[in-house]
């Protein structure tokens, strides 16, 4: 499961309206398994087409790992993500690894790129994140803004059966530089998923809490494919997480899904 890009961040000490801010400082202590996981799918559904790609859009790219990882192949790369937070985090990994990714801060369902690109993809759920399960068509048409004729669109999503039996849970991570609790539920009214994030940093000799919540929409296979045609996409295929993600995580099959769609060449 990934983490949200719309979140409310708050202390006792006073208020944050920004989006996504204590949890992109920690993103990639606590998500380790995923650029691997992320790399492994890639190549299953993206393997015969990578090597035609010159540039490319990480659409809700976080901290930055895939672009990076894109960057290293020789492409022409973008990487796009609405929290400041983890675009800065992007950008300086990219200026310590000296690759070129020009990181743009920017809303998925509004975002303009300089140019058209070969592939623009979003790994690991950011869609989910979106407030209104209507905005996915705004992402949809943005998208194909962004992709020359013929270019493809590669996305994953977690499942309205992740949401439902994954999501009322409660996990606990304890690291040097922070404590975290982690405990969420899904609204049947509302059709989301929610979680809340306790967070317990060091402050001197004493430990300060700070709350970050979230909350994730879910589509029908029907409604994506729909939305994908409307914007112009066509060929559009999709993959149970089980048959793309690596064998040793045990993935169990109906809780996320992959996509490819590639937009229309006229």
């Amino acid at each position: 499961m990934a983490f949200g890009r719309t979140i409310r961040s708050r202390s006792r000490r006073r208020p944050s309206s920004n989006g996504y801010t204590l949890l992109a400082h920690f993103y990639d202590q606590l998500q380790v398994q995923a650029p691997g996981m992320n790399r492994y799918a890639r190549q299953k559904v993206l393997g015969k087409i990578l090597p035609r790609v010159r540039s490319v859009c990480d659409l809700g790219c976080g901290t930055g790992t895939t672009a990076l990882e894109f960057a290293r192949r020789g492409l022409k790369v973008y990487a796009v993500d609405l929290s400041p937070t983890m675009c800065r985090q992007a950008r300086q990994k990219a200026r310590r690894a000296r690759l070129g990714v020009r990181v743009i801060c920017a809303d998925m369902r509004a975002f303009r790129l300089p140019e058209q690109v070969d592939l623009v993809t979003c790994e690991f759920n950011p869609l989910n994140h979106l407030p209104r399960k209507g905005d996915l068509s705004g992402v949809a048409r943005s998208v194909a803004r962004a992709l020359h004729p013929g270019g493809h669109f590669y996305f994953d999503l977690n499942t309205r059966r992740s949401l439902e039996e994954l999501y009322p849970s409660t996990h606990w991570f304890e690291k040097r530089n922070f404590c975290m609790l982690l405990h969420g539920g899904y609204d049947r009214r509302r059709k989301k998923g929610w979680l809340d994030i306790e967070w317990f940093l060091p402050e001197g000799k004493l430990w300060r809490r700070h709350r970050e919540h979230m909350e994730d929409v879910w589509w029908t296979d029907d409604e994506i494919r729909r939305t994908l045609r409307r914007a112009g996409f066509q060929h559009i295929r999709a993959w149970d997480a089980v048959k793309v993600r690596p064998p040793s995580l045990k993935s169990r099959p109906g809780y996320d899904i992959y996509y490819l769609a590639q937009k229309s060449h006229h």
